[in-house]
């Protein structure tokens, strides 16, 4: 009997510690931690043909060993977020007190809903679901696409050819990649909306023609794709999206067009201080007309040793040179506009318009060189600065270029490699309203009936240059 009570015993302690482990509740932790996602964006990807909803989901998670107590999850925008939430069962904008066990995890469902006809959306809708936990904020993207567009999110274009279309705008995230000895034609009235990252790399061998056959009434358009500027007050603001690249031997064909509010995130551009609206390295070749590069945060047009042929463009309003060359190649450039002044966004305080070098100086120990030559012709070279174009060479290369009837404000240095044809030095082009980028000539200004040569070709403007005398120096011609 004794051992049936030793038995009866430890089975009522047992069932006894059970009950107690049983009632035991889990801890909390009420201080630090963290909380993970099971992705770091959620993508709404879709594009929308007609105006309705779509839905996804992410987990929350708590990786601790202890409950936690997730004060709240919302949409950092509030009441007007395009997203809809439902939080472990809970609607609404904002969710509250939401327990998550020990490794353990919760759903959040979100909705989108977007109008695509509406014009005042967005191109790209972005959010932020936040997950306050003791204090702390813990956040993800959300992405949407917001208009009916087409879409380029980190492509490649293989195809021989590929034609864009015109029926709707095209919006590039990230980077729009032309393969090799492939060809990408943007057609006149297309338009282009680049995101922040975004850039076209044009590879070895392939081809980029934009605006062939147009005229200034139907030029390509490229700009970033921040359609709400207006609201942060920061309407054309420099530094939008990245630029044109072109890579070794690849062409770009541009013509009437209008590339603008670009030259930002220069990570991409290969141990350069400065990215470019449009960068031509080893072999490129860019010839563009008619055509208008500004605002950009870095340079204008950079040639890295590869060959530039312009012809009536202007390029205003850069960070950095308005058109540069460096460590050699070629440039061919007639009847083209450099101007720059500065602008509240775009400081204008060191570098000059214009700068034709044959080195190219990474720091003070490493300095690479190239052969330099070339022609500027009819051009007009002007701003702020008491010298706004600069040349220098090194004798470890050839340099030889010809400034030939151009009106361009610079110093009394006149370096050898320079061939200086008749020219007009530091006198003011009088345009008509730089600040506000109109670089059209006044009457009266010494660039007027300057020019060498006649021309029956069309300015800027596509208005015929003047045929019994000679063409105005500049981009644009006098009427």
């Amino acid at each position: 009997m004794r051992i049936k009570g030793i038995y009866i015993i430890l089975i009522f302690g047992l069932l006894a510690a059970l009950g107690a482990g049983s009632c035991k509740k889990t801890a909390t932790l009420t201080q630090g931690g963290i909380l993970k996602f099971s992705d770091d964006t959620l993508k709404f990807d879709t594009v929308f043909t007609a105006e309705g909803s779509f839905t996804t989901g992410i987990l929350i998670y708590n990786p601790q060993n202890e409950a936690v107590m997730v004060n709240s999850v919302r949409m950092e925008s509030g009441a007007s977020s395009f997203f809809h939430l439902n939080v472990d069962g809970r609607t609404g904008t904002n969710a509250t007190n939401i327990r998550i066990a020990p490794h353990d995890s919760i759903y959040v469902f979100a909705t989108v809903k977007i109008n695509p006809n509406d014009t005042t959306n967005p191109f790209l809708i972005v959010d932020h679901l936040i997950a306050n936990m003791n204090g702390r904020d813990f956040s993800m993207t959300f992405t949407a696409y917001g208009q009916n567009a087409h879409y380029i999110v980190s492509d490649s274009i293989t195809a021989t050819t590929t034609t864009w279309l015109t029926d709707l705008p095209y919006v590039v995230i990230h980077n729009c990649i032309v393969a090799p000895n492939c060809t990408l034609n943007i057609p006149p009235r297309c338009r282009v909306y680049m995101h922040q990252d975004a850039r076209i790399i044009m590879y070895w061998f392939s081809v980029l023609n934009i605006g062939q056959g147009s005229t200034t009434g139907d030029s390509v358009v490229f700009q970033g794709d921040r359609l709400d500027r207006a609201y942060f007050g920061y309407i054309g603001y420099p530094g939008e999206w990245c630029g044109i690249w072109l890579i070794g031997k690849s062409t770009a064909n541009i013509s009437h067009t209008i590339i603008k509010n670009c030259g930002g995130d220069g990570q991409y551009w290969q141990y350069l201080t400065k990215p470019a609206a449009i960068r031509v390295d080893d072999s490129a070749v860019l010839n563009i007309d008619h055509s208008i590069v500004k605002n950009s945060i870095g340079f204008g047009i950079l040639n890295f040793q590869g060959t530039v042929n312009a012809s009536n463009c202007l390029v205003h309003t850069t960070g950095g040179a308005a058109f540069v060359n460096l460590q050699g190649g070629y440039d061919s450039l007639v009847n083209c506009t450099f101007a720059n002044y500065g602008t509240a966004a775009v400081a204008h305080s060191s570098e000059p318009t214009v700068a034709l070098l044959n080195y190219f100086r990474l720091d003070q120990t490493h300095i690479y060189f190239g052969d330099l030559n070339g022609i500027m012709k009819n051009c007009i070279v002007y701003g702020s600065l008491d010298s706004e174009l600069i040349c220098d060479s090194s004798a470890n290369a050839a340099a030889s270029f010809r400034i030939d009837h151009c009106l361009v404000k610079m110093g009394t240095i006149r370096e050898p490699f320079v061939t200086f044809a008749p020219m007009i030095f530091n006198q003011d082009p009088m345009f008509k309203d730089p600040q506000n980028g109109d670089f059209h000539l006044k009457t009266g200004s010494p660039a007027i009936d300057k020019g060498n040569g006649i021309s029956s070709g069309t300015d800027l403007d596509d208005k015929p240059r003047v045929v019994n005398s000679n063409v105005d120096i500049g981009c644009y011609e006098s009427q």
